[in-house]
């Protein structure tokens, strides 16, 4: 499979390019393509990731059928031939990382959630006795899985900024409370399902965060699905709480990152080949595991 760092398709309308997403309005519905980018501290480097943009795609593909009898999702279709007619001239970039999905409105944030202590959740827990305002048991060590998982909200950052713990209360003033009800309940039942499912693969999931849009008056479950992008996955057979876990995701590529001298804005500082390729590893192991399928 060949590398995409990003896509130009003339006749199609680029609608916006994220940090790893370009996005086209094929009008009544969006082509998501899942480019090889990748991003740490907010920051795209420079190098793509082999196959990244696929395993992100099938991964996602997998939880959103796994989920589909708590929350409906936005894909029509992850099959190119079923893409519009103008889509198809480009058919050998968009076979396996990319998706055809309905026009929902996004919720203005994210929905984290946490079942172990890791990350900036440990930092936050370890100077205030919480998380984002939750307050947990005393006495937890990093990576200790927590009695419930914990709902955790962010707000979504525009690109190159980084985004901010929010509470429930403010959550449900940017969203309405109703929603915002609705999308911790989806995020928390969704979580404990893919947490159990995963545990059985070898696989524990520390956290994750999903996005939610509404799409005909009703809430639905948007751009990707517990990825080694938007979650920390740990494996099962090495955990051993009281300090970081080896993982299956862009954790291995942060701490890399970590031991530079950089001050974590653009411009991104160059990433050895040994990283670039121990990084594609982990996310092709990720979907083997999960999702039984290979890159």
């Amino acid at each position: 499979m060949s590398l995409v760092m990003q896509t130009d398709f003339p006749g199609l309308k680029l609608m916006a390019r994220g940090k790893v997403r370009d996005i086209y309005d094929l009008g009544d519905s969006l082509l998501l393509v899942t480019s090889d980018r990748i991003s740490a501290f907010d920051v795209i480097m420079n190098e793509p990731i082999p196959d990244k943009g696929f395993v992100l795609t099938q991964i996602s593909a997998f939880w959103f059928r796994q989920m589909e009898d708590i929350v409906k999702n936005h894909i029509i279709s992850i099959d190119v031939a079923d893409f519009p007619a103008e889509c198809q001239p480009y058919a050998d970039v968009l076979k396996g990382r990319s998706m055809l999905v309905k026009k929902a409105k996004p919720l203005p944030v994210e929905c984290i959630v946490r079942g172990y202590v890791s990350g900036s959740g440990w930092k936050d827990y370890k100077a205030t006795g919480a998380i984002s305002g939750v307050q947990l048991p005393s006495g937890l060590k990093e990576s200790d899985r927590l009695p419930e998982p914990i709902f955790t909200p962010s707000t979504k950052a525009e690109l190159g900024t980084h985004d901010e713990n929010i509470s429930f209360e403010t959550m449900a003033e940017l969203c309405g409370g109703s929603l915002a009800e609705q999308a911790r309940d989806y995020t928390l039942r969704i979580y404990t399902r893919a947490r159990d499912l995963a545990l059985e693969k070898g696989i524990i999931i520390a956290d994750t965060k999903f996005e939610f849009g509404v799409y005909d008056g009703e809430l639905i479950i948007i751009d990707e699905c517990m990825t080694p992008d938007s979650s920390r996955f740990w494996p099962k057979d090495q955990y051993q709480p009281g300090g970081p876990q080896p993982s299956f995701d862009k954790q291995f590529l942060r701490d890399y990152l970590e031991t530079l001298d950089w001050g974590k804005c653009a411009p991104a500082p160059p990433l050895p080949a040994e990283i670039v390729t121990k990084t594609a590893e982990k996310y092709r192991e990720a979907l083997r595991k999960i999702a039984g399928v290979a890159a």
